[in-house]
């Protein structure tokens, strides 16, 4: 699904990437090496956005891949901005990568994912006029832009659909790590299958997390598919014929495993709709949990080269009212689906915007 080609100098870092994600083109260059200056002396200068991937890489067909789609969506149209992205391979990597991009001057570094919050916070305060941004966390600091998202809300109409699907009244889910931005969708997922067992009177089963305990199965990584795929294949020798990761990449040994099942079961993906993604697979996704982070980081690097302030608080919040989160079509399954169901989960969605329906999660972004 994806072709890179990674040119390295010596000492620096030079990324070129071309590769395609749900059929859009990407190419960006690691900002390792000092700027490159305007071949015209006329020419404006340029707005840097540097992008510091979490470790699951550029394209882990997540979140990493959705932020990058999000900057390489502004620069497309805004020819002054320019995108560029360095790949972590371990957490250790983040400080580096991040003050690396401080160094070149970046004018919006955005950092992606909650894991990075520490280094990005800590970078931050020993860089206060340097402009960042970051995914899935607040670090509460005034030069760090927070995009944040109540994906427990569109988790919950997934929840709802995976019990109102299942054959076998037992559906799974797992993390990659004990975390607010997973369990997050974790905590929708069951409370969504609750909901619907008290509505139609039934007794489907989630297996993989216990939202009272804060307790469930975790691959404790977001890029071994091995992991996701031993995982995921417990929780359906368990009787699950749903399975729900929220483990990034790894989740990406699920699809594989149940595409290699012939319909034994199905998956649910998160982040970016699965069948833009993760194509191959598109016959295995029921539907995707929906972070809207192309369009959240669109906005923020399209406001920030217009010399707009990006600010602290409130920072960007995704909700279903705003389609800040949402669920996916359901694609090659649109026709399995009953449409009592899928009416079911439209008012559901209504419902939950309106508050006559609270979506609760420990997670939740304050």
């Amino acid at each position: 699904m994806g072709k890179e080609t990674v040119l390295r100098s010596a000492r620096g870092m030079r990324v070129v990437s071309l590769f395609a994600v749900g059929g859009l083109a990407l190419s960006a260059a690691a900002c390792g090496d000092a700027p490159e200056e305007s071949g015209d002396s006329g020419t404006a200068q340029k707005y840097t956005a540097c992008m510091v991937t979490d470790v699951g890489g550029i394209d882990d067909r997540s979140f990493n891949t959705s932020a990058w789609k999000g900057v390489q969506a502004a620069a497309s149209e805004n020819s002054n901005i320019d995108p560029k992205y360095v790949a972590s391979s371990a957490e250790a990597d983040y400080e580096p990568n991040l003050t690396g991009f401080v160094t070149q001057k970046c004018n919006f570094i955005l950092a992606v994912g909650g894991l990075m919050t520490d280094a990005t916070k800590k970078v931050a305060q020993a860089n206060t006029s340097q402009q960042f941004g970051i995914v899935d966390s607040n670090p509460g600091v005034s030069n760090i832009y927070p995009m944040q998202f109540d994906t427990a809300q569109a988790a919950f109409l997934a929840g709802y659909l995976a019990a109102g699907y299942s054959q076998s009244g037992k559906v799974g889910t797992y993390g990659g790590l004990p975390i607010p931005p997973v369990t997050i969708f974790m905590d929708g997922f069951a409370d969504g299958v609750a909901h619907y067992n008290q509505v139609k009177g039934k007794k489907v089963q989630v297996l993989g997390w216990d939202k009272s305990t804060q307790k469930g199965n975790f691959t404790n990584d977001f890029v071994k598919q091995d992991e996701g795929k031993k995982v995921s294949d417990t929780l359906v020798a368990q009787g699950a014929d749903i399975v729900f990761p929220v483990a990034g990449g790894a989740g990406l040994g699920t699809a594989a495993a149940a595409q290699a099942s012939a319909g034994k079961y199905s998956v649910i993906w998160v982040d970016v709709d699965g069948c833009e993604s993760a194509q191959q697979y598109c016959s295995t996704f029921l539907t995707t949990v929906v972070k809207n982070i192309p369009d959240a980081v669109k906005d923020a690097v399209s406001k920030g080269a217009k010399g707009e302030t990006l600010p602290s608080s409130p920072g960007f919040l995704g909700t279903l009212a705003n389609n800040g989160v949402s669920l996916a079509p359901y694609h090659e399954f649109d026709s399995k689906v009953p449409a009592e169901l899928k009416a079911e989960v439209d008012k559901l969605k209504q419902d939950i915007i309106s508050g006559t329906i609270k979506v609760t999660s420990a997670a939740q972004p304050k």
